[in-house]
C-alpha cells in the first residue's frame, strides 16, 4: 500500500486528487497538512487523518511514502523541494512555480532528493490529444501551419448558486495564485501547444477582465515557431453557461476544450480538399466536425468550430 499525505486543501482539485487516492486499492491517505490550520483540521477529520499545522513534522512521519502539493502557487517553491529532501515521491498540481527560474530551482533539487515528481498534465494523456498527435505523425494534414488550443468555463462569473462564481476567491489573490486564469487553467493549451508543436521562437499574450478582479479571467497567447506556423492558446473562466451549453451536453457545461488544426497537405486535390483521417475504433471518421470535449469525449458537429 502506497501512503499519501496531502499538503494543503487550497486548490479546487484538491478534494479530487484525495477521492482518487481513497478509492485507489493500492494509496491511501495517511495524513494531512495545511497552512489554513481550520481548513486543514476539517479536511483530516472529514477523512479521519491526523493533522499536522507543521510540515516538517508531517514530512518525518514514517507512514507517508508520497504527498499530493495542492498549496497555493506561491508555496510550490518551499513546499515541493522541502518533501522531496524528506525522501516523499511528489505529485504536485500545476504550475511547477511562478517563474521559470523557479521552476528550475525546484527541478533541480527534486533531482538531486532522486525521487519520484509528476505535476498535474491531465490533458497531455487524454483521447483527444493522443488522436491529433497520431494525426500529425502521420501526414494525414501534412506540416502543421496553424494551432488553436482553447480552455474555458464559467467559474468566474456569478450564479444563484455562487454568488461569487465557483472558483474561490483565492485563485483572484495574485498573493497566493501568482497570477490569473493562464496560470493555472491556461497552462492546459500552453502545455498541449508545446507537446503537438514543441517549443515557439516568440511568445506573446493578452490578457482581459471582465469580472473585475485583480488578475485576468481571460487570455490568448500566440506563438510562433521557426518556420513560420503560429499557435494559439486561449483561456477563460468567464464564459457563459448558456455558451457552454450550446456546445457541451448540459450535466457536462462546467468546462469544455477545443482544438483547430491545419496545415499544407502534402499532395492535396488541385481542388483544395484536404485528405481525410482514417477512421480507428475509437474515433470513427465522418463528414461532420468533431469537438474534443472535456478528458476524451468527443461529440460531432453538423457546425464548423468557432472562429
Amino acid at each position: 500500500m502506497f501512503r499519501v499525505a496531502v499538503l494543503s486543501f487550497w486548490h479546487v482539485h484538491a478534494k479530487d486528487y484525495a477521492l482518487e487516492t481513497k478509492e485507489h486499492p493500492r494509496t491511501e491517505i495517511t495524513a494531512v497538512w495545511d497552512e489554513d490550520r481550520e481548513r486543514g483540521q476539517v479536511k483530516a477529520s472529514k477523512r479521519g487523518v491526523p493533522f499536522h499545522d507543521d510540515l516538517e513534522g508531517l514530512l518525518s512521519r514514517e507512514d507517508v511514502d508520497g504527498v499530493v502539493v495542492t498549496t497555493p502557487t506561491v508555496a510550490h517553491r518551499e513546499v515541493i523541494p522541502a518533501a522531496a529532501r524528506a525522501s516523499k515521491h511528489v505529485f504536485a498540481e500545476k504550475v511547477i512555480a511562478p517563474t521559470l527560474s523557479e521552476a528550475r530551482e525546484v527541478v533541480e533539487e527534486v533531482e538531486e532528493a532522486g525521487v519520484t515528481f509528476v505535476i498535474s498534465l491531465p490533458r497531455l494523456y487524454a483521447g483527444y490529444t493522443q488522436a491529433i498527435r497520431e494525426i500529425l505523425a502521420g501526414g494525414a494534414i501534412g506540416e502543421p501551419t496553424y494551432l488553436r488550443v482553447r480552455v474555458s468555463h464559467d467559474g468566474a462569473l456569478p450564479s444563484a448558486a455562487n454568488p461569487q462564481g465557483w472558483l474561490p476567491e483565492s485563485f483572484f489573490d495574485p498573493e497566493q495564485s501568482a497570477g490569473g486564469v493562464t496560470i493555472d487553467f491556461g497552462a492546459h493549451p500552453l502545455y498541449l501547444s508545446a507537446h503537438l508543436l514543441g517549443m515557439p521562437e516568440e511568445v506573446s499574450a493578452v490578457y482581459g477582465r471582465v469580472t473585475g478582479r485583480a488578475v485576468e479571467d481571460q487570455s490568448v497567447v500566440t506563438m510562433l515557431y521557426p518556420n513560420g506556423t503560429l499557435g494559439v492558446a486561449e483561456a477563460s473562466s468567464a464564459l457563459p453557461r448558456a455558451f457552454l451549453w450550446r456546445h457541451t451536453a448540459p450535466k457536462e457545461a462546467s468546462s469544455t476544450i477545443r482544438a483547430v488544426v491545419s496545415g499544407r497537405a502534402a499532395g492535396a486535390p488541385s481542388d483544395g480538399a484536404l485528405p481525410r483521417c482514417p477512421p480507428t475504433e475509437d474515433r470513427p471518421s465522418d463528414g461532420g466536425w468533431s469537438s474534443p470535449q472535456r478528458e476524451g469525449r468527443t461529440r460531432r458537429m453538423s457546425e464548423p468550430p468557432l472562429s
